[in-house]
C-alpha cells in the first residue's frame, strides 16, 4: 500500500513519523516541534530537513539542537526521493540546520536533494540558510531551479543580537536580492515571528526591507517559546493584527500573504504555491 494512502486511512500522525525514523531522515515538524506537526503529517505532508540533526549556530529561539554535526549523510537524497514519492507528493519542502562547518554551507548537498527529487516529478521548494553570504554557494541553489527559494528574517533588525546572534539582518537581505539577480523567475519567501518584543513599526519596516528586495510571499506566525531555556514570549498577538498585517502585505505587493497565529515558513507551502502559478494577482493564505 502506498505511504499516502496509509496516511489517508489513519488519524495517528505518529505512524508517518515512525515511517520517516525508519528511513532515518529528520524533519523540521519534530525537530522545531513545530504546533502543526500532526496536522501535516495526518495530510501526508512534511518538511524534511537535511544535514542531520545538530545546527552550528544557537538561535535563541529555535528547538533544533546545536552542537558538533555529523557528516552529510550522502545518500540522504536518495532515500528523501524515495520516501517522497512513495507519499505521492507533488510538492516537498527542504530545509537545513544550518552547517558553518562545512566550506560551502551544505549548498551541494541541497542541489544534490532538489536533483533527486525533482527528477522523482515532485516539485521542490528550499528553505535556506544565508550561507554566511556565500554567493557561490547561493548560485548553486538558484541553479538547481527550485520552484521557491525561501530565506527567513524571523525578526526585526534591532533584536538580532538576541534572537540570531550569528546572523545577520542586512545579510538575509542580500540573499533574497541576489536570488532575483541570479534567476528572476524562482519565487522568493520570506517571514517573520511576531511576539519576541519588536514594533510595529520595526515590523513594516522589514516588509519594505523583503519587497525592496522583490520577494513574493510573505509568512507571519506567533513565536511559541519552546523550552523554558528559550527567548520568552513577549506578547500574544490577536487574530485582528494578524489580519491586519496581512491585508498591509497585500498592499505593500507581496503577491501571497500567509498571517496567523500557527502560520509557520512552510505550513501549506505547496498550496501558496498554486496561487502564484495560474494568477500573479495578489492573493492570500490564513490559518486561523
Amino acid at each position: 500500500m502506498k505511504l499516502r494512502k496509509i496516511i489517508q486511512h489513519s488519524n495517528d500522525g505518529e505512524k508517518v513519523a515512525k515511517l520517516l525514523k525508519e528511513h532515518g531522515l529528520n524533519t523540521v515538524c519534530q525537530s522545531a516541534r513545530c504546533p502543526n506537526k500532526h496536522e501535516c503529517y495526518g495530510n501526508g505532508t512534511a518538511t524534511f530537513m537535511i544535514l542531520g540533526e545538530n545546527c552550528t549556530r544557537t538561535c535563541s529561539f529555535c528547538a533544533v539542537k546545536n552542537g558538533i554535526p555529523s557528516p552529510p549523510d550522502l545518500g540522504e537524497s536518495v532515500k528523501i526521493a524515495t520516501v517522497a514519492k512513495e507519499m505521492e507528493l507533488n510538492y516537498l519542502v527542504i530545509t537545513s540546520v544550518t552547517r558553518d562547518d562545512l566550506a560551502d554551507g551544505g549548498a551541494e548537498h541541497f542541489v544534490a536533494v532538489v536533483d533527486a527529487v525533482q527528477k522523482a516529478g515532485i516539485k521542490t521548494e528550499v528553505l535556506i540558510p544565508d550561507f554566511q553570504g556565500s554567493q557561490t554557494s547561493l548560485r548553486k541553489i538558484v541553479d538547481a531551479n527550485p520552484a521557491v527559494i525561501a530565506h527567513n528574517l524571523e525578526t526585526v533588525p534591532r533584536l538580532y543580537a538576541k534572537i540570531r546572534p550569528q546572523a545577520d539582518y542586512q545579510r538575509s537581505l542580500e540573499l533574497l536580492k541576489r536570488v532575483k539577480e541570479f534567476n528572476l523567475e524562482v519565487k522568493t519567501k520570506s517571514g517573520l515571528m511576531l511576539g519576541l518584543g519588536e514594533e510595529k513599526d520595526e515590523v513594516l519596516a522589514s516588509f519594505r526591507d523583503m519587497r525592496d528586495a522583490q520577494c513574493e510571499i510573505l509568512t507571519l506566525g506567533q513565536y511559541l517559546q519552546p523550552t523554558a531555556k528559550h527567548h520568552s514570549v513577549n506578547r500574544i498577538l490577536a487574530e485582528e493584527e494578524f489580519e491586519e498585517y496581512k491585508t498591509i502585505g497585500e498592499e505593500l505587493g507581496f503577491k501571497a500573504v500567509a498571517s496567523a497565529p500557527f502560520v509557520r515558513s512552510s505550513y501549506k507551502a505547496g498550496e501558496i504555491y498554486a496561487l502564484l502559478t495560474p494568477d500573479p494577482g495578489p492573493k492570500t493564505v490564513s490559518r486561523i
